[in-house]
This record gives structure tokens, C-alpha cells and sequence, in this order.
């Protein structure tokens, strides 16, 4: 359309479109060429030499784009400040490798920029063109590259970066719920978070959108593996593969498949798809080109350090030690000057490790300093070899005070308490936790880590007091449960009682979200002493309907805790020989969730019992449907056949389970001959 406009009437906003519908679709060459086009027409504006500094930067013409920004900028002190202008300059920096600090004041100040385009502009066309979702898309993007690329962990202050980006996204999605790129990237933002379910939830509304979006099944796979989940991870990149072939094209497939194929004991196939992946444009050469087809694949520095170090370490598993040393060399080479080369370093401290060169490891990892990325896993590192081959729990806890020191933080200092409490110097973990706790009186989790080294102690009675001591004072409502938790242990069930009761109806009217999962958790704990797995139920069902509307990241967590309250349920009904209710009870609970089959599992056990066999028979179908390796599942059905009296079908089962090592003992062969 834009092609017949064009021929039409020979204008420079018609070519500036062309220009930059051949930019998204990565022919830069055309875009350069249609938006030189435009700025010779009378009618010109800043946009066609920002659509051609935009492809010269792409290109990396940094002397061209350099000399194009600068007239840029002199006509913009007339035409006023441009947010595409002003990121334009920050990605130039980038590329002139200004300092990271640089970089990231003038991406935010283009987010600045171009939200002040929209102040006080009613929503309508006007506003949507001046917001530029597209723009913001790309300033977050390029913000990206200088966020943590590993999850966050521990407690401790959400990254700036991700903050912004999470504020700049959040106003986007708001006016334009509908921009995928918007919805994958606020996924990959919560993923880098720690927030695990919110990512997924994202993904999915992505997938629902676009089932071949490869880089959306990538992250789900990433978050699978993260958690080593590799099975789902597998099932995430066969599921991408199946919608899109280009999936394999990602680097991140073939890391992600090496994870897998390695944690399955497959080190020589894992071997060879990490090969794959440093052929891939973008991967092993910093300044190599990658094709248009390509060109969106490109994966982070981050990723692309592990695909270099877990490439060796699948070489030394292979005994490969000449192989292995190549391949780290060449990622010094390959990543020199990046903050990535420390981590290299550290990976070089493991190589040393496993020659025996303890000394050379240590100093090494000495030379990462406080000021410097990983020097926390450099001290970490430098603290587990002084324990396991050292033998030195003095220097062991050095490592770790040098931490807290020289990094402090509610992390640091939350290692540090973990230190002193493996090496058995309780009372200093205590003292730790306790100070970070006064610096950060609402941190449930530094709260909880007091009560826990009193309890590994066995120090029962001082952790009671001190779960009271902090309850009284106003400390964090979590200690509710850790201390009716405790009690239950203690077998002091009326106390525990009393507390869980005390904390249920302090509440029982709130209506807020948090009460109402929190609430759940005191009547699940007080189940296990009194039968109140109903309320916990009903409570459960007013969370879930709330969960839709007011908490959608959380339906999926959500579902997991109703399946759990259905399935005691069903327990405590099949217990009391209330067959009929425990069956209705973990059909409720599969409903809620069964993605691993468990509760169908009961289910089918229980119809077993019971002598329904074809609605048993029924329910293990579906369950070895879904999973053909079910165990469990496979030797049930046999049972099933044989008390069907239908002993080929049960003997064909069983020898099935035998070729698959399913089977270690011969009993139940045994009764059918």
C-alpha cells in the first residue's frame, strides 16, 4: 500500500513510511536508501535523517552516523529536543564505548523527553503518535542489555534499570495492551525480577496472541530451566518448534537444549549442540554480522559467556582438558574488556580448581575487586574452596564479612549470616540477621532466618520467645506461621491452636488479597491438627475469584494451593472410608491442577480401590496421555488388565515396563504365570 502511495504523490512522509516499514521488517540497506530519498524533498523533516542515522548506527557507519547526528542536533536546538534524537545519541555512545553510566542517563533521559511529548494531551491520535510505543520499546530494549541478565535472588532492592523499565512498560501496556513486543518484554523483566509466575503469566498472554512467537517459548523454556525443570523446558522448546522452525536459529535453543541434554547425562550430544550454537550469527565474533533473518535472535553478552563456558565444561566432563583450556581461551579473547571476562575468570578459578592449583584459583579470583561485576561470586567462590579445600572456616567467614563490608547490602549480609551458621557459630548468625533486621524491620525473610538458627540449634524455647518477642513488637506477620509451625512440630497442638485462631479471625474480614493467601496458609497449618480443611477451601475459592480479576500472575499459584487443600481433603475422606467424597474430592483437586499428574494418580488409585474399573481404566488413559513415562501409571493399568481378567493385555503391559527398566522386581510377572 505504501509502495502505491508513494508512486502517487512523490512526498517525503510517504517515504519516511516506506523507510520505516523496510526497517522493521531488517531490510536496513532499503530503509537507508528510501529515507535519503525523502530528506531531498522541500517538505523534509528531522524524521528522515533520524530514519538514516537509525540504519548507519544498525550498519555500525559510525563515522557516517556521527557526522548525520551532529547536523541533527544543531537543527534541533531550532526545532526543539527530540526523543528519538536523544536515544539516538545514546546508542551511539554505546557503540563508542562510552561509560555505562553515560549510556543509561540518556536512554532515560529520551524516556523523559518523549513522555513529555504527551502531557496534556487528551488520548486520541495525537496522543498514541506522540507516545511512540515503538520507540519506548526500543530505548527499553537497549536499557536491558545493562540490567542483570541472571534472575535476582535473595532480598535487597529491585535493580534501577529494571525499575524504569518496569514504570516506561506499565505506561505502554496501559494505553496499548495489545503490543506483543510490550508483553514479552515485560515477562522477561519479571523473570529477571525473580518473579517467576508473573513471567509465565506473561508469556502465556503471548502465546495466546501468537502460538510461533519463538522468543516467548524461548524464556518459558529459559524460566523451566531455571528452575530444573528440564523436562517442561524440553516440552517449551519442542512446543516453539513445532509453531516455528526459526526457532532453532536462537542460540538460546541450542544453550537451553545443552542444559537439558547435559543434566540427562548426554555431555557428547550436549557437546555438539553448544558447537551449533557458537556457529550461529552473533554468538562468537563480537563485531560479525548477522543477516536480516537473524538479526533478532542475538542473544546477551551474559548468554553468550555460557555458551563458551558450558561448552568446556562439557569438554572436561569428556576429559577433553586440551580441548576444554582452547575454548576458554577463546572466550578471553572473544569477550576482553567486558564485565563478562571477570566471569571467565572466575570459570578459569574452576579449571585450576580440578589441576590441583588451589594458590593459582585464589589468585585469580583475589584480583576481582568490591567496585568490580561478580566480585560477590568471586568472594563466594574464594569462601567455598577455603572451606571444602582448605579446610579454614576462619578464612571461610573472612570471605563473606569482606562481602558485607565492602558490598553491604540485606543479601551480603544475609550470606554472611549463613556462613557463620554452617560453620556452627550460631550466636554470630544470630547478631548478623538481627542487624540487617533493624535496618529492614518489614523483611519477613531476615526475620525468619533468627527464628530458624535457633531452631537448627535445637534451642527451642529462646526461638519461641524470640518468635513472641517480634510478634508483640510489630514484626512481620509471617512469624505467625513459623511460630505456630514450630509449636505443631513441638507436638504443643492447643498453643498452636490458639495462635493459628487468634491469627485467622484478626482478619477474617479483610478483604485484601494478601490476607485472604495468608489466611489460607494459617487454616492449612491448623488442618493438620483440626479438621478445618473446609474453610481453607471455601477461603481458597474467594481467593481464586478475586485472583482473576484483581491478581491474574497469581491464578496459576493459586490453582496449585486449591488442587493441595482438595487433595488433604480427599486423604482425610478416604481415611475415613468416605470413598464417594474423596473421589469427588480429587476430581476437584485434578481440576484445579494436575500437571504432574499426581492427583489423577490418586484419583485412579482410589477407583481401584473402590472396583470401578472402567472409570479407573478411563482415568489412567488420560493420564498416559499426557504422559507416556508415567510410571506409576503404566504398572496400575497393568493391575487394571489383569483384574479384568484379560491377562495378554496385563502381560504385554508388564513386559513393556521390563524392556524400559521400569519394572526392578519380577513379583508382579510373577503372579500371572
Amino acid at each position: 500500500m505504501i509502495e502505491r502511495a508513494v508512486t502517487l504523490d512523490k512526498c517525503a512522509d510517504y517515504y519516511n513510511e516506506m523507510g520505516y516499514q523496510q526497517y522493521l521488517k531488517g531490510d536496513i540497506h532499503g530503509s537507508m536508501t528510501t529515507y535519503n530519498t525523502a530528506s531531498k524533498y522541500s517538505d523534509a523533516t528531522a524524521a528522515s535523517m533520524c530514519g538514516v542515522i537509525r540504519a548507519q548506527l544498525q550498519l555500525n557507519n559510525i563515522e557516517e552516523a556521527t557526522s548525520s547526528l551532529e547536523f541533527l542536533n544543531e537543527l534541533n536546538s531550532t526545532l526543539g529536543l527530540s526523543a528519538e534524537v536523544v536515544f539516538l545519541t545514546g546508542v551511539m555512545q554505546r557503540k563508542k564505548g562510552s561509560s555505562a553510566e553515560t549510556v543509561i542517563n540518556k536512554f532515560q533521559e529520551a524516556i523523559t523527553v518523549n513522555f513529555r511529548a504527551v502531557q496534556g494531551v487528551p488520548v486520541g491520535f495525537s496522543y498514541f503518535t506522540n507516545l511512540n510505543p515503538e520507540l519506548l520499546l526500543r530505548i527499553i530494549s537497549n536499557l536491558l542489555e545493562y540490567a542483570p541478565q541472571q534472575p535476582a535472588t535473595g532480598t535487597g532492592p529491585p535493580n534501577k534499570i529494571l525499575k524504569i523499565c518496569t514504570s516506561c512498560l506499565e505506561s505502554v501496556i496501559k494505553v496499548a495492551p495489545g503490543i506483543l513486543e510490550a508483553c514479552f518484554l515485560q515477562a522477561k523483566i519479571k523473570y529477571l525480577l525473580g518473579d517467576n509466575t508473573a513471567a509465565q503469566a506473561n508469556l502465556n498472554l503471548c502465546l495466546e496472541q501468537d502460538p510461533s512467537y519463538a522468543s516467548a517459548h524461548i524464556l518459558m523454556a529459559q524460566i523451566h530451566s531455571s528452575q530444573n525443570n528440564f523436562k517442561l523446558a524440553n516440552q517449551s522448546l519442542e512446543v516453539g518448534l513445532s509453531y516455528n522452525f526459526e526457532v532453532r536459529d536462537h542460540p538460546l535453543y541450542h544453550l537451553i537444549k545443552a542444559r537439558i541434554l547435559s543434566r540427562q547425562e548426554e555431555i557428547e550430544e550436549a557437546k555438539k549442540t553448544l558447537h551449533g550454537a557458537l556457529l550461529l550469527p552473533g554468538v562468537k565474533t563480537i563485531g560479525r554480522k548477522a543477516s536480516a533473518k537473524h538479526r533478532a535472535n542475538q542473544i546477551s553478552v551474559n548468554d553468550r559467556v555460557s555458551v563458551f563456558l558450558e561448552l568446556a565444561e562439557a569438554h572436561l566432563k569428556l576429559g577433553e582438558q586440551p580441548e576444554a583450556a582452547k575454548i576458554m581461551q577463546d572466550a578471553v579473547m572473544e569477550f576482553e574488556g567486558t564485565p563478562e571476562e571477570l566471569r571467565i575468570n572466575i570459570a578459569n578459578a574452576d579449571l585450576a580448581i580440578g589441576r590441583g592449583d588451589i594458590d593459582g584459583a585464589l589468585t585469580m579470583l583475589r584480583n576481582i575487586g568490591p567496585e568490580q561485576a561478580y566480585f560477590v561470586e568471586a568472594r563466594e567462590k574464594m569462601a567455598h574452596i577455603y572451606l571444602h579445600h582448605r579446610k579454614d572456616p576462619r578464612l571461610y567467614a573472612g570471605c563473606y564479612r569482606e562481602l558485607a563490608e565492602k558490598n553491604p547490602s540485606p543479601q551480603t549480609q544475609m550470606l554472611l549470616g549463613d556462613a557463620y551458621l554452617a560453620i556452627q557459630e550460631t550466636d554470630k548468625a544470630i547478631e548478623v540477621y538481627d542487624a540487617a533486621l533493624k535496618k529492614n524491620p518489614r523483611d519477613g525473610v531476615l526475620a525468619s532466618k533468627i527464628g530458624e538458627a535457633l531452631v537448627k540449634t535445637h534451642r527451642y524455647n529462646k526461638a519461641i520467645t524470640y518468635y513472641e518477642h517480634s510478634i508483640k513488637g510489630g514484626g512481620p506477620s509471617s512469624l505467625k506461621y513459623d511460630l505456630a509451625n514450630l509449636l505443631m512440630k513441638l507436638k504443643s497442638y492447643e498453643k498452636c491452636e490458639k495462635i493459628l485462631n487468634i491469627a485467622i479471625d484478626l482478619d477474617k474480614d479483610s478483604n485484601e488479597f494478601e490476607k485472604l493467601q495468608e489466611r489460607t496458609r494459617y487454616l492449612l497449618l491448623l488442618a493438620k491438627s483440626v479438621e478445618t480443611l473446609e474453610k481453607a477451601k471455601d477461603n481458597q475459592s474467594r481467593v481464586l475469584s478475586r485472583a482473576q480479576m484483581e491478581a491474574p500472575d497469581t491464578v496459576t499459584e493459586q490453582e496449585k494451593l486449591a488442587a493441595t487443600i482438595c487433595s488433604a481433603l480427599g486423604q482425610q475422606s478416604s481415611d475415613s472410608r468416605d470413598y464417594d467424597k474423596a473421589i469427588r474430592f480429587y476430581k476437584e483437586a485434578a481440576n484445579h491442577d494436575d500437571s504432574d499428574g499426581k492427583y489423577g494418580l490418586q484419583l485412579a488409585n482410589l477407583l481401584l480401590l473402590t472396583e470401578d474399573l472402567d472409570s479407573c481404566q478411563h482415568q489412567l488413559v488420560q493420564l498416559l496421555k499426557n504422559d507416556k513415562e508415567n510410571e506409576k501409571a503404566t504398572v496400575m493399568m497393568a493391575d487394571l488388565m489383569f483384574r479384568k481378567n484379560e491377562y495378554d493385555q496385563a502381560m504385554f503391559i508388564f513386559s513393556s515396563c521390563w524392556r524400559k527398566n521400569l519394572i526392578t522386581g519380577t513379583h508382579s510377572v510373577g503372579s500371572l504365570i
